[in-house]
């Protein structure tokens, strides 16, 4: 095929990549893509498709055959030319993923059905999107329709019809020759070896490696592609010479293998590497007096070995408590890509980078911007950063930095909309990726197509300054409703999903609701009120529709749980276990629109009440106290009481049912004639109780005189069941009878406020 020769051509000659579209009939795509590779002679070449060893592109050799899901495979590695088969699925991530892999001059080629009709096709991965009660047929083609249009539109892109043998784009660009770089020079007093600057293909990757050599802590950013991870191998390297020991994590070791690669070479260099633990691959390179070692962030957390230096690749894939933990070694380096296939760099900043202004540390921040595996304004990364909207953004802060609830608008974004107004696309998904570190090109598809995603906003001057994905959830038939019962996961119905099977409902998944997914206020116009406003929106808007409640789930921190409980939202589920993605234990919260949404919240955050004693004091007991003290503030309304006539071990909100030796025994550890551990069963009551709301009668003019110090305390010894070393390590008690007193202090100010006039009688007989 003479194109893919030509555009193979012109890729070498200019150091960048170039697209070739092939669109038709799978076979014939498939066969003309094998002929373009031969043509274009391209040897070191990997295939995305369906498992057919009966193409002809499978019985190329060699070439490498992966499925689309199995792209991941292709993040951290460069080929020559990678084939991507539309036909059956076309999956974004895998897209993305394809994109970043090919190397300059080298070839991307993209086999489609006929560019016409492909938007309004079903695929595989319109199945995904298709949750109940909606089918394939109700899934849009918006995306794709998006993809043709950026398809025809940028340069460097070839399009040729297959059945029609026509090109309707050749894709060739005829650039004028570029002027070649200067070589990057080290600077004048550099402590690491020059050969660490000669290894540098960039004058910004250079500049990385020098700040390395007076690291304390050091943000390094950059799209992918810039050789971040190279820079961390080399200045690695150079630490480890030196005698350190330099703790390397990521979310998985693939994403530091050209750390380590890059790392291993300078150390052979310098004839510094006094051994290894595999000459491929490697997670541990030694040197005379220092070492490079990989751990799993799970472990790395711990800091084991106490390292001199760790150093963390694609930290914006990581969850911000556990990088917030990596701040305890000595000095530290995050690499983080901006516009990445695996998270964003902007939920990094967002979510991280007040966690370093809140430490005494100096921050050092370095950004890479030239590409290193191609040349710069490369056209197939600036059509893979448009067509994904890599680089979308919310708008620039001057824009929206005098918007507050008075001069905002509320509308309801449409696909359609978005899809016919590229700036209004791009500001609403880029304020999107700033709510959540792990944004990807399939949410994309997944905003413009999904039949149960709806888009809101809030609009300052036609620009977009608060917004909110949701995902419309329950209303499933009772056949269904019993399989979810037995165990049977529905996809798309999350909500529903956790309160029928992990709760035990089978009626939880009748009633109809939003679920918020992510809600994102410009940075320049938070604390205005303007998240609070959008929701109150949003939740006019579902009794409008006749929907019964509005839904959040997140990875629980107190300051979101506030929000949420300011918002009108309430706690009705805590998770057992930690999220993978935010490291956090994540709370479900209901905010009910109609009577059936009000019986449905009663009901699930009663029987939440009911079980979590039990819970806190086993599943939950590692839970941060601050979290437990929110979510339980954040459950029913305080003037709620359960049934009195309930047995007392499940009546918990917020009855009191202490009986009198309970109360002698907490008013005896008040003045110090009894102790917390003879009956724990009052004091977790009692937090309880005090938590959740006390009944109002009870006068609280002065304040609650309990401090979070004090309540921690109660959560973490009366709820939790820690031990007593532990609980005074964690609250930084000197020692653990200064914790056992203070917890005497807490007990007399219970007596004094909840107690009955018998234990108030008895503080005072034994004071």
């Amino acid at each position: 095929m003479d194109l893919a020769a030509r555009l193979r051509a012109e890729a070498r000659r200019t150091d960048e990549r170039r697209l070739l579209v092939l669109a038709g009939r799978p076979a014939q795509t498939r066969e003309r893509a094998a002929d373009a590779l031969r043509t274009a002679d391209i040897a070191d070449t990997t295939y995305l498709g369906p498992a057919d060893p009966s193409t002809a592109l499978t019985a190329l050799d060699p070439i490498e055959h992966l499925s689309l899901d199995g792209s991941t495979k292709l993040l951290g590695t460069t080929r020559e030319a990678v084939v991507v088969d539309c036909h059956e699925a076309c999956r974004p991530n895998a897209l993305g993923r394809a994109v970043g892999a090919v190397d300059g001059g080298g070839l991307l080629l993209l086999l489609t059905p006929p560019l016409p009709d492909w938007p309004e096709r079903r695929d595989g991965f319109d199945a995904t999107l298709a949750v109940p009660p909606f089918d394939q047929a109700d899934v849009s083609g918006h995306f794709r329709r998006r993809l043709v249009d950026t398809l025809r539109a940028h340069r460097g892109v070839a399009l040729v019809d297959v059945e029609a043998g026509t090109v309707e784009t050749e894709g060739l660009t005829d650039p004028p020759p570029r002027r070649p770089a200067p070589a990057p020079e080290p600077p004048d007093d550099h402590r690491f070896p020059a050969a660490a600057y000669e290894a540098c293909r960039t004058t910004d990757q250079a500049d990385a490696v020098a700040a390395f050599e007076s690291l304390e802590t050091l943000v390094l950013e950059a799209d992918r592609g810039r050789g971040k991870s190279s820079a961390a191998g080399l200045a690695a390297a150079c630490l480890a010479r030196d005698g350190e020991d330099v703790l390397v994590t990521a979310p998985a070791y693939r994403n530091a293998r050209e750390l380590f690669a890059r790392a291993g070479e300078l150390l052979t260099e310098l004839d510094a590497l006094a051994g290894q633990d595999a000459s491929e691959n490697p997670r541990r390179l030694e040197t005379a007096d220092g070492r490079v070692r990989f751990r799993p962030p799970a472990e790395a957390v711990d800091l084991p070995d106490d390292p001199d230096t760790v150093l963390v690749d694609e930290a914006a894939a990581l969850p911000v408590s556990r990088l917030e933990a990596l701040l305890d070694a000595p000095t530290v380096a995050f690499a983080t890509t901006v516009h990445g296939y695996e998270g964003a760099g902007r939920g990094f900043d967002v979510r991280f980078r007040d966690r370093l202004a809140d430490r005494d540390r100096v921050v050092q921040e370095v950004r890479l911007d030239t590409p290193i595996r191609y040349a710069p304004a490369d056209p197939v990364e600036v059509w893979g950063f448009r067509a994904l909207a890599l680089a979308a953004r919310p708008p620039v802060g001057p824009l929206v930095a005098d918007a507050d609830p008075g001069s905002v608008g509320y509308r309801r974004l449409s696909a359609e909309a978005l899809l016919a107004d590229d700036h209004l696309l791009r500001e609403a998904f880029g304020l999107l990726v700033t709510a959540h570190y792990r944004t990807e090109p399939n949410d994309l598809a997944r905003l413009l197509d999904a039949p149960n995603v709806a888009v809101r906003a809030l609009l300052h001057d036609g620009h977009v300054v608060s917004v909110a994905l949701l995902a419309r959830e329950g209303g499933l038939p009772a056949d269904r409703r019993a399989r979810m019962y037995a165990g049977e996961r529905v996809r798309g119905h999350m909500v529903p999903d956790v309160l029928t099977t992990q709760c035990r409902d089978e009626r939880a998944a009748v009633p109809v609701g939003w679920r918020t997914l992510r809600v994102a206020t410009h940075p320049v116009a938070r604390s205005r009120g303007l998240g609070s406003l959008l929701l109150d929106r949003v939740r006019a808007e579902a009794a409008d529709r006749d929907l019964d409640y509005l839904s959040v789930s997140y990875g629980a921190t107190p300051s979101l749980v506030d929000f949420w409980a300011e918002s009108g939202f309430r706690t009705v589920h805590l998770s057992t276990t930690r999220n993978e993605r935010s490291g956090e234990h994540s709370a479900v919260m209901v905010a009910p629109v109609s009577g059936a949404g009000r019986d449905l919240l009663e009901r699930h955050t009663d029987w939440f009440l009911q079980r979590t004693l039990g819970a806190l004091a086993d599943s939950i007991s590692g839970a941060d106290p601050d979290v437990v003290r929110a979510v339980l503030r954040a459950t029913a309304d305080p003037a709620r009481v359960t049934n009195p006539d309930a047995d007392p071990d499940t009546a918990l909100h917020p009855v009191l049912d202490l009986s009198a030796p309970e109360w002698r025994v907490v008013a005896g550890t008040a003045e110090g004639a009894a102790v917390f551990d003879t009956a724990p069963r009052p004091f977790r009551r009692l937090t309880l109780h005090h938590l959740v709301g006390a009944d109002p009668a009870i006068d609280d003019s002065d304040g609650d005189s309990l401090g979070a110090r004090a309540e921690r305390l109660l959560v973490a010894k009366a709820l939790q069941a820690r031990p007593w070393p532990e609980v005074a390590d964690a609250l930084d008690y000197s020692v653990t009878t200064e914790c056992k007193r203070a917890m005497g202090r807490v007990a007399g100010h219970l007596v004094d406020r909840y107690g009955t006039e018998a234990a108030r009688e008895e503080r005072r007989r034994l004071r």
